[in-house]
């Protein structure tokens, strides 16, 4: 006898209820399509810096990535994040206060596993990257999505956080230097949110994936650096960004002794371990030199400044908060039809064969994100392009 049945009676509801990724739906529609310009993808176009791919393939040769690490990762790995975390973040830390992950991603999904009990909320400041939202979703508890203020750069609005702060309150969690907009929190901003967590007994939980990448002067802060904080912040970071390694998906989280031995129990379920081979790349990239970072910097620099010119000469379309840090910006679009910008960024790669990133999927609606981490010349074939679009409808 043959039965038909249902499955989808039996899909989790936590699952079920997160909407389909607007960022992967127009990469899909992307493929579609022949020769579009790309400005949606939040990778750099510059390939993994030399020095990292050889001690990768080093350490295969000599036999060293058939296997298993420890879950926490590489020991000597670990030895050299404490020298960077204390270096460049003026973080303290020790070996075992480190757990290297699949990416920022596995270690921020990991830190709310550990941290969010069904129910909890997770204050967000919006617009802010979507798989946190999901994140938390995916853990049972309630994101609380917290406008910033556009008009002065994106900053945060520590009235508002205040003001959605309730006794289910369990944590904050924010990306800084911020995807999308390339807003860079000053210190100032982070001592309020330092103040707010201490006195609601809050964790904090941060994504600096773009750490390195900041412009005019301004300045990446560790919120666990601050004085009183370290004990309740998880800190995520990456080697995706600075050492363009996207696809090697390795990065770690810090935290205290405490609070990353809770980290650790949903690391390893979901992951064993980062991949051996990636974190002996990650090994070579600390280790080796750093001029790569300074010079992915001086190339962001001059694509952030070319995309502003070039936004410029679409004033009757966008308006936009020039990117602090990142390589990412937010333009909101100022035309009728931008207030769906799902449908408005689908309609810029039909007819213009230019992808952008609606900004419904950073909860920052009437937006686009673009990303600079791109050639020159691709900025200029996709304005050129959007140039001609407009001119025409």
């Amino acid at each position: 006898m043959e039965y038909k049945q249902d499955v989808s009676m039996l899909v989790s509801e936590r699952v079920s209820q997160i909407p389909k990724s607007a960022i992967h739906e127009m990469t899909r529609l992307s493929k579609e399509i022949d020769n579009v310009s790309f400005l949606s993808w939040a990778k750099p176009t510059s390939g993994t810096p030399e020095h990292i791919n050889k001690a990768a393939v080093k350490a295969i040769n000599e036999g060293k990535t058939g296997g298993y690490s420890e879950p926490a990762g590489l020991y000597e790995l670990r030895e050299e994040i404490v020298k960077k975390l204390k270096e460049f973040n003026q973080i303290e830390a020790s070996p075992d206060e480190i757990i290297v992950t699949v990416g920022a991603i596995e270690g921020l999904a990991a830190a709310l596993m550990a941290v969010v009990d069904p129910g909890d909320e997770v204050i967000i400041p919006v617009p802010g990257y979507s798989s946190h939202i999901r994140q938390v979703v995916m853990a049972c508890g309630k994101p609380v999505c917290v406008p910033t203020i556009e008009e002065k750069g994106f900053s945060l609005d520590i009235e508002k956080i205040n003001d959605a702060i309730t006794d289910k309150t369990k944590a904050i969690l924010f990306s800084d230097p911020n995807n999308p907009t390339g807003s860079v929190y000053y210190r100032e901003e982070l001592e309020a949110i330092a103040r707010v967590a201490c006195k609601n007994n809050l964790i904090v939980i941060t994504d600096e994936a773009y750490e390195y990448f900041t412009f005019d002067g301004h300045k990446h802060h560790s919120i666990a650096s601050f004085e009183g904080m370290q004990e309740r912040v998880i800190s995520s970071f990456t080697f995706t960004k600075s050492y363009a390694m996207t696809g090697w998906r390795i990065g770690y989280v810090h935290a205290s002794r405490e609070l990353v031995a809770q980290v650790k129990k949903a690391h390893i379920p979901f992951a064993i371990c980062a991949p051996v081979v990636s974190q002996y790349a990650a090994l070579g990239a600390l280790r080796g030199s750093q001029e790569c970072i300074d010079d992915f910097q001086r190339h962001y620099t001059t694509t952030r400044n070319l995309m502003c010119r070039r936004l410029d000469q679409l004033g009757h379309i966008f308006e936009y908060q020039k990117p602090k840090g990142s390589y990412l910006m937010f333009p909101k679009i100022k035309v009728e039809q931008g207030k769906d910008s799902l449908t408005f960024a689908k309609q810029l790669l039909k007819e213009a064969r230019v992808s952008t990133t609606p900004g419904i999927a950073f909860r920052g609606e009437s937006h686009l994100r673009m990303s600079f981490c791109v050639s020159e010349e691709t900025i200029d074939k996709a304005f050129d392009r959007m140039k001609d679009y407009f001119n025409n409808v």
